[in-house]
């Protein structure tokens, strides 16, 4: 039977590069850049001006990204009633579609719109929004994105409060008995990814840290090798 501390080697954190940060005059640059570099997923934020104070891309620059990504696609819905575009995100490439617990009247509902769809189903929850309200759902859930920064803008100060809730939060996943992987998305670096990965995170969303990086391809690199224990 294999020991705690030989689990914790052979943990493997996915690092998700945000495309939000990415040079949008030279987005296909970017989006091979990622090809090329040890990241796991491409991060690509959807935002409304609704939910959130800010206006990201749409359907026509996903279609774009998805066709020269050659990694899983996970799709961060920050936007109203979500459920309108659920089959549009699946027939554009999304791999992973993550809405919003703040945005869903009927989450459960929503989540198995998304399973249908072909795609597997994340929930966001904003730095306020207690972890304790999936309790119900989070064996319907592939994926919980917890909010290490207000959702809308990209270059955030990463909140202290994320180590405790990701420690909750894998607390009620073993407690549920359920295989929902962990991403945090917002003030990622190399100062806090080890101990994100030891409270629990699966995935690793940065943003401004690889893309302002003078080195992206290295940065992805350190990322990884910091949270490979």
């Amino acid at each position: 039977m294999l020991n705690n501390k030989l689990l914790l080697q052979m943990k493997n954190t996915l690092i998700a590069p945000s495309v939000l940060a990415a040079d949008f005059a030279n987005l296909q640059r970017d989006i091979e850049m990622i090809n090329a570099s040890e990241a796991d997923w491409f991060h690509i934020d959807i935002m409304d001006g609704v939910f959130v104070p800010n206006i990201s891309f749409g359907m026509p620059v996903l279609e774009a990204i998805s066709k020269h990504a050659k990694k899983t696609i996970d799709v961060h819905l920050m936007i109203v009633d979500p459920d309108r575009y659920i089959k549009t995100f699946a027939d554009l490439g999304a791999n992973v579609l993550t809405v919003h617990y703040e945005a869903c009247t009927h989450l459960h509902r929503t989540l198995q719109a998304i399973k249908a769809s072909g795609m597997k189903a994340g929930v966001a929850l904003n730095p306020h929004t207690s972890v304790t309200l999936l309790e119900d759902v989070i064996n319907d859930i592939d994926l919980v994105c917890i909010m290490s920064v207000n959702p809308g803008f990209g270059g955030q100060s990463f909140i202290e409060n994320t180590y405790e809730k990701v420690r909750q939060l894998k607390a009620l996943i073993t407690k549920k008995g359920a295989a929902t992987q962990i991403e945090i998305d917002g003030g990622v670096t190399n100062k806090n990814a080890k101990q994100l990965a030891e409270a629990g995170a699966d995935v690793l969303v940065a943003g401004s840290y690889v893309f302002g990086a003078q080195d992206p391809i290295a940065t992805v690199a350190d990322l990884k090798k910091l949270t490979a224990f």
